[in-house]
């Protein structure tokens, strides 16, 4: 064990001083351990090797920095997760953009189907009658569930603690509405579909 102290420490100063055979050993002492480490956080072998691949080569870069041999381990991990942390921030920013840029692009195809449709005033307005009256037809408890959910934008649970009923109950409210509505409106389902998420 003496020995390899003493090995580790000529191929310290050797790195130290450039040496890039005393890098060679170093690298193969803890890239493994590096890339491992890296994996416990993004979750991908690819990404987690080019994490490590980096953190040895800001290693070689600043090893003038390192006082000691097991400052090269301190180092390695200290980079290792932050970088990682860094991936996955962006990842988070990333996929939320994506989400975004989704929802626009589902918008402005919203419109295009809608604007697309030759409506004049009276097919507008007599759909919308068409609507109302069947929503007016539905049970009273289903009715009352069906417009806080579509019209007033609000979750199950909200629901639920209003009325004072079971999440199953509105579940089973919601799944009746839209039941009764398919089949009183099914011959303008698809218009009123268009109609529905454009006007949310």
């Amino acid at each position: 064990m003496k020995i390899d102290n003493n090995l580790e420490s000529i191929y310290f100063e050797s790195f130290k001083e450039g040496d890039q055979v005393a890098f060679a050993y170093f690298y193969d002492q803890f890239f493994s351990k590096i890339q491992a480490f890296s994996i416990s956080f993004v979750y991908d072998k690819e990404e987690a090797e080019n994490v490590a691949q980096e953190a040895f080569l800001h290693l070689w870069e600043n090893r003038n920095n390192i006082d000691t041999v097991n400052g090269i381990s301190s180092f390695l991990h200290t980079y290792t997760k932050s970088k990682c942390l860094n991936i996955i921030r962006h990842n988070k920013v990333k996929d939320r953009f994506k989400d975004a840029v989704l929802n626009q692009k589902e918008r402005e195809l919203d419109t295009e189907i809608l604007n697309s449709i030759a409506f004049d005033t009276l097919e507008l307005t007599e759909l919308e009658h068409l609507i109302s009256g069947s929503i007016s037809k539905l049970p009273p408890k289903t009715r009352e569930v069906f417009i806080k959910k579509r019209f007033e934008q609000k979750k199950n649970s909200e629901i639920a603690e209003e009325m004072q009923v079971t999440l199953k109950a509105i579940e089973a409210h919601m799944t009746k509405a839209l039941k009764l509505l398919k089949n009183s409106l099914s011959d303008y389902l698809g218009l009123i579909i268009i109609l529905f998420i454009y006007n949310n």
